[in-house]
């Protein structure tokens, strides 16, 4: 293993495109450590500490959040950006024809979503404001006619941008998926300050149970990721001119856990948002207003397990089903296998395929839903079994180590790829 990171750092092209990941993980790291001008510090951090709907969503940016830094947004208009375009792209005609259209399709929808990260980006800085606003967080002027506070939307809306560039610059230029990259990094940069707090009054017993739980989980998410339905296929014999193609039987890969952490990530956002917006609400001068707001607070906020946890499991369950049937198309792929001589040995090809092919897909689709739905809610069953676990279960238990484990294989492979194209011993013998 340590041989073949060698290798790999011997490479100079390996070598330097790690070195390029690492400049830009450290460049988001120092982003997320300079504030935004305008903000008391003890304010801030006493509202976070009392806010767990914001706590959540502070996760995904690494702790900028709740500094109020320059990138404290993160990327979360770019993601909500993307679950928009995703959504429309099954249901607007053109956006369904972009879809098909492979690769200059996909570069079109991507273009798309960068336009609409900045309204997005633009909306999220002004509520984050209004509410830190209410909670008498600001030192300056609120006023979106204040220079102060116009200054303030353009540098929070400017950092999601930024950030938004550097994921890309990481994915183009770099190894692995640079959004995935920025994520993981913004939920391994809580670890350390995670792990003091937990460590401040330790508990032997609890912190080798929970080592233990975590070393199953880490296990449990590689297996459920890595695991596959591989569908044999046949290719028949094809004579093209003078030439005969000799047929060969290969299979078609089906994933157990298709759709990765997005359905996670899809109904974490849709669960929080009812929440986010009637939070900007809970401090208006109408006492009805207010009233409602806190109430949904309440009520659908993450405090609120009873009604929070349930949900969230049932969403997850039903987005890893949409967004299975959004990146798999059963008939898409029956087709391409008849255009190119291939089936199914015992299945006819054409619609008898397409049929197996979903009936398959829905089946280990089950599995992995109810994997990915385990996983989310997980935070608040550790928090059951060893007590308040802090920023500790928040960041290695759920979504955050499902995140972490799945950018770190994903990493693995690519490297793997790499080294196999210049004729290095892989990681996998």
């Amino acid at each position: 293993m340590i041989e073949t990171l060698l290798n790999a750092v011997r490479s100079p092209d390996i070598r330097r495109k790690i070195l390029f990941v690492g400049a830009m993980l450290v460049v988001f790291r120092l982003l997320s450590h300079v504030p935004v001008p305008g903000a008391d510090p003890a304010a801030l951090a006493n509202f976070f500490e009392d806010n767990a709907l914001f706590g959540l969503l502070d996760l995904f940016s690494g702790g900028g959040l709740a500094r109020f830094s320059v990138v404290g947004l993160g990327l979360n208009p770019y993601i909500n950006a993307s679950i928009i375009m995703q959504l429309m792209s099954g249901v607007v005609p053109r956006l369904i024809e972009l879809s098909r259209e492979g690769e200059y399709g996909r570069n079109k929808i991507n273009q798309y979503t960068r336009y609409l990260t900045v309204p997005l980006a633009a909306l999220q800085s002004y509520a984050f404001l209004a509410l830190l606003n209410s909670q008498q967080v600001l030192t300056t002027t609120f006023d979106l006619a204040s220079p102060e506070t116009l200054v303030q939307i353009v540098i929070l809306t400017t950092g999601s941008l930024l950030l938004m560039w550097i994921g890309e610059l990481v994915t183009e230029r770099g190894i692995g998926n640079g959004i995935s990259f920025i994520i993981f990094a913004g939920i391994i940069g809580r670890v350390p300050g995670a792990i003091q707090e937990f460590l401040a009054a330790p508990d032997l017993a609890v912190l080798v149970a929970f080592g233990a739980v975590g070393a199953a989980a880490v296990a449990a998410i590689i297996l459920i990721t890595e695991g596959q339905r591989r569908i044999p296929v046949e290719y028949a014999s094809r004579v093209r001119g003078n030439r005969v193609y000799q047929g060969g039987r290969t299979f078609l890969p089906l994933k157990v856990n298709q759709a990765g952490v997005i359905p996670i990530i899809f109904s974490m956002s849709i669960l929080l948002f009812p929440a986010q917006i009637a939070g900007y609400f809970t401090a208006s001068q109408v006492e009805w207003v207010a009233a409602g707001a806190t109430w949904i607070v309440n009520t659908l906020g993450p405090q609120n397990e009873i009604v929070y946890v349930p949900f969230y499991f049932l969403l997850t369950v039903a987005f890893t089903y949409f967004y299975t049937a959004f990146t798999f198309k059963a008939d898409e792929t029956a087709d391409q296998l008849r255009k190119n001589g291939g089936y199914v040995p015992g299945i006819r090809p054409g619609k008898p395929t397409e049929e197996y092919l979903g009936k398959v897909v829905t089946r280990i689709t089950l599995l992995g839903s109810i994997f990915l739905g385990i996983v989310a809610v997980s935070p608040y069953a550790l928090g059951a079994l060893f007590g308040d676990l802090g920023g500790l279960g928040l960041s290695l238990g759920g979504t955050g180590l499902l995140i972490a484990v799945s950018v770190v294989v994903e990493t693995m492979k690519q490297l793997e790829a790499q080294m196999l194209m210049r004729n290095y011993e892989g990681f996998i013998k």
